[in-house]
C-alpha cells in the first residue's frame, strides 16, 4: 500500500493505492468510499480483494484529510469534486467503484457531474430522503436525533439515530410520538462529554441525506450504476431509500448480505459479513 496526498487549494486529500497503477491485470481501479466514514472503514473488503488494485480516501475534514477552507459541513457536490480530482491524479481511470452510505451519495453526484470517471458503481444504501414517500416525517425524526445530541451528548444523540434508522417501514406520528431512547438501553454512555462536532449526529451533514438526485441524468449516464441494499436492512430506513431509488431509476435493488456496515469487519463492533459480502461485490463487477 503506498499513501498518497492530493494538496488542492480547499483541501488536503490523503488516499491510498493498494496494489500497482497501471492495474497488472488491465481491469479498472477499485475506489472505496464512504462517508462519515474514512478509508480504515473498507479494510476488511481491501484484504479480500487482493488481485484487483483498490484505492481508499479520507473524504474532507475526516481522518487524515485536513480542510483549508473553513468549511465544516458536507455537501456531495463538494465531495463529488474531491473524489474526481483523486481520479483524475491516478492517472488510470475510469474505475469501478464501491461506494457506501453517505459515499454512496457523494458517488451518485459524481457520476452526475462527471460521468466519465466511473465504469460501474455500486451504490451501497444512499440515505437520500427525496426518494421516500415520507421524506417530511424522515426529516422531523432527524430534527430530533439531531437535538437529542445538542442537548444532552453524543450517547443520547446515537441512541436517537439508531432508533430512527432502525425503525422499520415508514415513520409515522406514532413513532415521532416516542419519549427519548435511554442511551443506556442501547449500551451507549448516558454522560456528556461536552463534543458537539459528530459528523453524523450534527448539523453538518444535513446535506447529505437532503440530496436531491438528478434521476434524469443517472439515467442517461454511460456508468453502469447498481443500487444495493443489505438482506437485514430491507425495511429500515436506508434499507428504504436504496429500494425506492432503485425503483425510479428503473432497476431493482440488488440484495447484498448483511446489513448497512456489512462489508465491515468487527473493528468497528458491529460486525457484519465481509467475505460473503465481497463474493457477492466481485459477482456484481464482474458482470460489467
Amino acid at each position: 500500500m503506498t499513501q498518497h496526498t492530493l494538496e488542492l487549494p480547499d483541501v488536503d486529500l490523503v488516499y491510498d493505492v493498494h496494489g500497482p497503477l497501471p492495474t497488472k491485470d488491465g481491469r479498472p481501479p477499485l475506489m472505496m468510499i464512504g462517508q462519515p466514514m474514512d478509508a480504515s472503514g473498507f479494510q476488511a473488503q481491501v484484504k479480500l480483494f487482493g488481485d484487483r488494485t483498490v484505492v481508499t480516501y479520507d473524504p474532507r475534514g475526516l481522518g487524515r484529510s485536513v480542510r483549508k477552507d473553513g468549511g465544516v459541513t458536507n455537501e456531495p457536490d463538494v465531495q463529488a469534486e474531491d473524489v474526481h480530482a483523486i481520479i483524475e491524479a491516478l492517472g488510470a481511470g475510469p474505475v469501478d467503484m464501491f461506494a457506501s452510505s453517505g459515499g454512496a451519495v457523494s458517488a451518485l453526484a459524481l457520476v452526475t457531474a462527471h460521468p466519465q470517471d466511473v465504469v460501474t458503481l455500486v451504490a451501497h444504501e444512499p440515505p437520500i430522503d427525496s426518494v421516500l414517500p415520507d421524506a417530511e416525517a424522515v426529516h422531523r425524526a432527524r430534527i430530533a436525533y439531531t437535538r437529542a445530541y445538542q442537548e444532552r451528548g453524543w450517547g443520547a444523540g446515537m441512541a436517537a439515530f439508531v432508533a430512527m434508522t432502525s425503525w422499520e417501514g415508514e415513520v409515522t406520528e406514532e413513532f415521532l410520538a416516542q419519549p427519548a431512547p435511554d442511551p443506556a438501553a442501547f449500551g451507549m454512555p448516558t454522560e456528556d462529554d461536552g463534543s458537539r462536532d459528530d459528523p453524523l449526529l450534527s448539523e453538518l451533514s444535513w446535506a447529505v441525506p437532503l440530496y436531491e438526485p438528478d434521476l434524469e441524468a443517472l439515467k442517461a449516464s454511460p456508468t453502469r450504476i447498481v443500487v444495493a441494499v443489505g438482506e437485514e436492512s430491507l425495511k429500515g430506513y436506508t434499507g428504504r431509500t436504496a429500494l425506492a431509488l432503485a425503483e425510479k431509476l428503473g432497476q431493482q435493488a440488488t440484495v447484498f448480505p448483511s446489513h448497512h456496515g456489512g462489508f465491515m469487519g468487527g473493528e468497528f463492533g458491529y460486525a457484519g459479513q465481509p467475505e460473503a459480502f465481497a463474493a457477492t461485490l466481485r459477482e456484481v463487477l464482474d458482470r460489467s
